[in-house]
């Protein structure tokens, strides 16, 4: 099985994340910060992952460290669930509608950390989810996850629906690119 639980602890933060990437949608998020608790299931949900992520903040001077934080421990905890990444497909690519919002997201299981973000918010927060931390999860979960990731907002007029978009494509994204399909490494360099 695929699976990983990692815990971190700072001064500002204590996280524990386990996941399952052959799971059956058993979720459990609680981080203190309401919308990006919704944001992280609607993640696992659409990728059919386990996800168990407990974290405690310092929400109380700002969420930026804690979301921050989880991208970094769900990060390790994709990348090391993942182990010798031997079948995986790799890559993928979806594009995910959310009522009039529309977003591309595209994965590269590339052992090559490296974030392209494109888009832009109205709103400073949503549900104590500030806006610009969408980007610093992704950041971290990225390097951490040692993956490429290309994000970009196609349209869309709600900040509600172009982070939603976001999440669930990235699920979904993660799914595709992280499923066997075979037992050869997707390389042609024999290493990732």
């Amino acid at each position: 099985m695929r699976t990983q639980t990692i815990n971190r602890t700072t001064k500002e933060t204590s996280i524990q994340a386990s996941i399952n990437l052959d799971g059956t949608k058993q979720i459990q998020i609680e981080t203190g910060i309401p919308f990006f608790d919704h944001m992280l299931t609607l993640f696992a949900f659409h990728g059919n992952f386990d996800l168990n992520l407990l974290a405690k903040g310092d929400v109380y001077v700002d969420d930026h460290h804690t979301v921050e934080d989880c991208g970094i421990v769900l990060g390790q905890a994709i990348d090391q669930a993942l182990g010798e990444k031997k079948g995986i497909e790799r890559y993928s690519s979806v594009y995910l509608p959310m009522d009039e919002a529309l977003v591309r997201v595209v994965i590269d299981i590339s052992n090559r950390p490296m974030l392209i973000f494109k888009g832009e918010f109205n709103r400073e927060s949503i549900g104590g989810l500030s806006l610009e931390n969408v980007r610093e999860f992704l950041k971290a979960f990225t390097t951490e996850a040692r993956i490429t990731l290309h994000i970009e907002i196609l349209d869309g007029l709600n900040d509600h629906h172009k982070v939603e978009a976001i999440f669930k494509g990235l699920g979904r994204a993660l799914k595709l690119a992280v499923k066997q399909t075979s037992e050869d490494l997707p390389s042609t360099k024999g290493v990732l």
